[in-house]
């Protein structure tokens, strides 16, 4: 396997710029995953890699080798397209041979490599179907298998679970995951999908207009988001934003004025503040609480309320904040429509945003963190 460095790689397509100056690390064998919006430049980026788009600026290492200008079959890599492109009029074992045979590969270590890579994916009974008797997961499962047998030092993912079904995706996240393992291989994966990226991820790259917004594991950006863009993109429902101003700052703290001149102290450090600014107060919809353990507490009213079974999201206007308010809940909260609520903050939980979207840095540390 090997290592994929970027370096201030920049893509214009004309005059409209799609990837800024991005400057990336790919250590042997970890899966990164491109996340962020569509248009965001994450494909742009992975066909750049594969050497399927020219590169208009920058550096691109695979391994200690500079890549730029070699053509994507001397690049070693394998790439996984949303679209299964299996030929119809060949069975499994054809499929996932036909790269070889083009490469003149001999019919002994065609065979290994099929029968090998069929044993890996759980294929073995089906080498003899065609695509037509297959299941979307087990197309999937061939398309990979064709790019494993080509034995790539890096595998890339273009976002090969969009065609699949809600069941068929949480199947195929877990053998992604179990082959990633199992390969000990260097995946690079793109997806707008971003529980995707937290559940599959060694590290997170999320992507904003072409440029790279943060870079870290899935913890680290869910718990300390860099920007208002990452607080709002990763964690489903989104980060919650209330926008306030700054009443007095310290070393160790800053207080907000909220709508209804509500006042909360959060713990980060002031010293990038000052009082009067204007900043967004940002909490994640289950560190709200209707108890009587919180720092501050707003007025609101329930709107629509969806029960999950094992969740229950509560939709709400709150006096004086623009926009919904959600919060989760346990299940089996019997909350409904209409409900006038009291709306509980703590202070430790929440953060701030400056209006040019970065994030003032939090005091406290969650510990999971650090698993």
């Amino acid at each position: 396997m090997a290592s994929v460095t970027l370096r201030n790689i920049c893509k214009s397509f004309d005059e409209t710029q799609v990837t800024r100056n991005v400057n990336l690390d790919i250590d042997d064998g970890e899966f990164v995953v491109f996340v962020g919006p569509s248009g965001c430049g994450k494909s742009t980026l992975l066909r750049m890699i594969a050497g399927l788009e020219d590169i208009t600026s920058g550096d691109l290492y695979i391994g200690n080798d500079k890549v730029n200008n070699l053509p994507p079959k001397e690049r070693e890599v394998g790439m996984v397209f949303q679209s299964y492109a299996l030929y119809p009029h060949m069975n499994v074992a054809e499929n996932m041979a036909f790269g070889l045979k083009l490469a003149k590969t001999n019919k002994t270590e065609i065979d290994r490599r099929v029968n090998d890579a069929a044993r890996l994916l759980q294929l073995d009974n089906l080498l003899e179907r065609k695509p037509k008797d297959l299941s979307g997961g087990q197309r999937q499962r061939v398309a990979i298998g064709r790019t494993i047998v080509r034995e790539p030092t890096v595998f890339l993912f273009d976002e090969p679970l969009s065609n699949l079904d809600a069941s068929l995706r949480v199947q195929m996240r877990i053998e992604i995951s179990r082959l990633h393992k199992r390969l000990d291989a260097t995946m690079v994966y793109v997806t707008h999908d971003q529980v995707e990226a937290m559940t599959m991820a060694d590290k997170i790259v999320a992507l904003d207009n072409g440029t790279i917004a943060q870079v870290g594991r899935p913890m680290e950006l869910y718990h300390y988001p860099a920007t208002r863009f990452v607080a709002g993109f990763i964690g489903s429902p989104k980060m919650n934003f209330i926008d306030c101003t700054v009443e007095k700052t310290g070393s160790q703290s800053v207080t907000v004025t909220l709508p209804g001149e509500h006042s909360l102290e959060v713990a980060i450090n002031g010293h990038e503040l000052s009082a009067g600014e204007s900043v967004s107060l940002g909490v994640r919809p289950e560190h709200l609480t209707t108890g009587d353990e919180a720092d501050m507490y707003m007025d609101g009213e329930v709107t629509v309320v969806e029960r999950l079974g094992y969740q229950t999201l509560v939709h709400m206007d709150v006096n004086g904040v623009d926009g919904v308010i959600t919060m989760r809940t346990d299940g089996s909260d019997p909350v409904q429509e209409g409900t006038k609520v009291t709306l509980g903050f703590n202070a430790i939980k929440c953060h701030l945003f400056r209006q040019d979207g970065n994030a003032c840095p939090r005091l406290y540390r969650e510990p999971c963190i650090d698993f």
